[in-house]
């Protein structure tokens, strides 16, 4: 990571300083920003090395303003209580982040050592019905914090497990059998996963129909909930019914099953595209669901697993409580799957880490995974990371997949491409074709969903505004957005003047106003916010940063004129300024696999 010259030279005098009293722990001073209220560009927080030098703070900040003040960078140097403000030099500021924008961007990887096999399991949808905003919200964090980590140099590993079997799958398929009357895709004109989707809430209408039969035939069964009843009604036991089939390898039962499927996962491709979501690899849970059961078996052999008396295989997980593995008649539960899933994805990939985009109400059943597995004696389990996430809603209220009133995926984004599609057209003239601004609006509406989704700790349960999410004003992505395409507009307006500041040796010393230094302090501390966000695994760290860049360009672009500088020398040096905002920007933005528009 770039480091300022006077930082490292200060590092130096401390080992030496403190040689015979520092212990052997890892360190290095980390700046800050300066608060606004204080003189300078950046800050040195010397209480955090009380105990490393055994000294005061206080005495260890009088060293480091006594040794910053002779140095040759810096210009202004103050110390309140243990916290050392510094002042630097133009030149030494722009050098150390702007005027070698390579390196700067190219710092944010980590050394050798410390990069890794990372494998994150995200999306993970079912093929009964389509993907929705619940999807989106596990989508954009899987495919960010792939990128992200794979931005700060981590080998990087995206696998999807889709759910292909089960009793879900089989209600959409019998309703399929009874109301589709032979529709397909193709004849029908719609997604498949959308076709299929319809199935299952037409399904769960007839066993909502059923059911309330039931009750009414017998008073006794009132206070009652539906799972419970489901199997005492006629097409709730066909379904069993029909599962049973399945696994049994019924050639009808398995036809029909691959063919609703092939429709679904060809209907989900086409949501991957449109998000740009990749997979280095997709398991599916018909090839995947019966391979824990052998290593419950090896385990209830070894000892790990005890047995009831009723047959079935379980395992004590102390204050976690008992856990079932095998059911009495030899079935698995959904965790013994899990259990063969995470071996078979350790073996194939061999990672030194794996990481699950789930939603938290699913934290307690990663506990019991992870504790699983540490008994059976895998030194990887250590390094196994549930990367929970809560509920995503809309105005409008809660999803219920079961009554059709999900926030379908696809009809979330045609909403953000109109909304994005209205504000491009108050803002373009008539130069502009109908071509291109549909294409501004898809990259705009997109960027503004995910934006707003990363915008917030993953654990945070958040209402998305899309409407709010796509103003060009505000903590937006479409504000950051506006900020690249008005850089572009200016070197586009350069152009036609024949200014060219690349060919052109800038004298950064005449940079010299707040705002212009705060554009280039924010830049410093962009390798930082990569691997902070990366190591917390979470990327409204970015996100936050981003914003704050923007602004901090903002106000620089209301305070300082870019082409109508006072001469051709300070144009030039606030163009160059310019562009690195821009790269930095867009760096960020691409980390978060969001685009950026040439215009808007």
């Amino acid at each position: 990571m770039i480091q300022l010259k006077c930082i490292v030279e200060l590092e130096n005098f401390f080992k030496q300083y403190y040689s015979k009293c520092i212990p052997p722990v890892e360190w290095s001073i980390a700046v800050e920003k300066c608060p606004p209220e204080m003189p300078g560009e950046l800050t040195v927080n010397c209480f955090r090395f009380a105990r490393i030098f055994g000294d005061r703070p206080e005495r260890i900040a009088e060293l480091a303003e006594s040794f910053l003040a002779k140095h040759q960078e810096i210009n202004q140097v103050s110390r309140v209580k243990a916290f050392v403000n510094l002042g630097l030099r133009s030149e030494t500021l722009y050098r150390s982040t702007v005027a070698d924008l390579p390196t700067l961007l190219a710092t944010a990887e980590l050394e050798k050592d410390k990069r890794k096999r990372i494998l994150i399991e995200y999306s993970a949808p079912n093929t009964n019905k389509p993907q929705h905003l619940g999807h989106v919200r596990n989508n954009t964090l899987g495919m960010s914090l792939a990128s992200l980590l794979q931005r700060v140099g981590h080998h990087v590993i995206r696998v999807n497990l889709i759910n292909d079997r089960g009793i879900h799958i089989c209600k959409s398929m019998l309703a399929y059998q009874r109301y589709g009357e032979g529709v397909t895709p193709a004849s029908s004109g719609r997604k498949g996963d959308h076709l299929v989707g319809y199935f299952y809430v037409r399904y769960n209408q007839e066993l909502k129909r059923q059911i309330d039969d039931l009750k009414k035939n017998d008073p006794t069964l009132a206070d009652k909930g539906e799972e419970e009843l489901a199997d005492h009604t006629e097409i709730g036991k066909t379904a069993r019914e029909m599962l049973r089939q399945w696994e049994n390898g019924n050639t009808e039962v398995r036809e029909l099953w691959r063919a609703m499927n092939s429709w679904v996962i060809a209907g989900f491709e086409e949501t991957y595209v449109r998000m740009g979501v990749k997979f280095d690899h997709t398991y599916l849970e018909s090839d995947t669901y019966l391979l824990g059961k052998d290593i419950v078996a090896d385990g209830l052999e070894c000892g790990v697993f005890k047995q009831r008396t009723d047959g079935a295989v379980l395992v004590d997980l102390g204050k976690l409580g008992n856990k079932v593995l095998l059911r009495a008649d030899g079935t698995s539960v959904y965790i013994t799957q899990d259990i063969g899933t995470t071996h078979k994805k350790y073996n194939d990939f061999h990672p030194d880490s794996q990481i699950w985009v789930v939603g938290d109400e699913q934290l307690l059943h990663f506990k019991m995974l992870f504790e699983i597995l540490k008994k059976l004696g895998h030194d990887w389990s250590e390094n196994l990371y549930h990367l929970a996430y809560g509920m995503v809603n809309l105005p409008t209220g809660k999803m219920k997949s079961r009554e059709g009133t999900v926030v379908d995926a696809d009809d979330l984004f045609d909403e953000m491409f109109n909304l994005a599609l209205t504000a491009c057209r108050e803002r373009c003239d008539d130069t502009v074709s109908e071509t291109e601004i549909s294409r501004r609006s898809e990259t705009i509406g997109m960027g503004a969903l995910k934006f707003m989704l990363l915008k917030f700790n993953p654990k945070t349960s958040i209402m998305f505004d899309p409407e709010a999410s796509v103003k060009f004003e505000g903590d937006t992505g479409p504000y950051v957005q506006y900020a690249c395409a008005r850089i572009n507009s200016i070197e586009r307006k350069a152009e036609e003047r024949g200014l060219d500041f690349a060919k052109s040796a800038i004298n950064w010393e005449l940079l010299s106003s707040k705002e212009e230094k705060a554009v280039a302090v924010s830049a410093l501390f962009y390798p930082r916010i990569l691997q902070d966000a990366a190591e917390k695994m979470d990327c409204s760290v970015l996100v936050e940063y981003l914003l704050g860049l923007a602004k901090t360009f903002n106000r620089f672009y209301r305070e300082c004129p870019v082409l109508n500088a006072e001469n051709r020398e300070l144009q030039t040096a606030r163009m160059a300024l310019c562009h690195a905002v821009r790269a930095i920007l867009t760096d960020g933005l691409d980390t978060l696999t969001i685009g950026v528009p040439d215009a808007m």
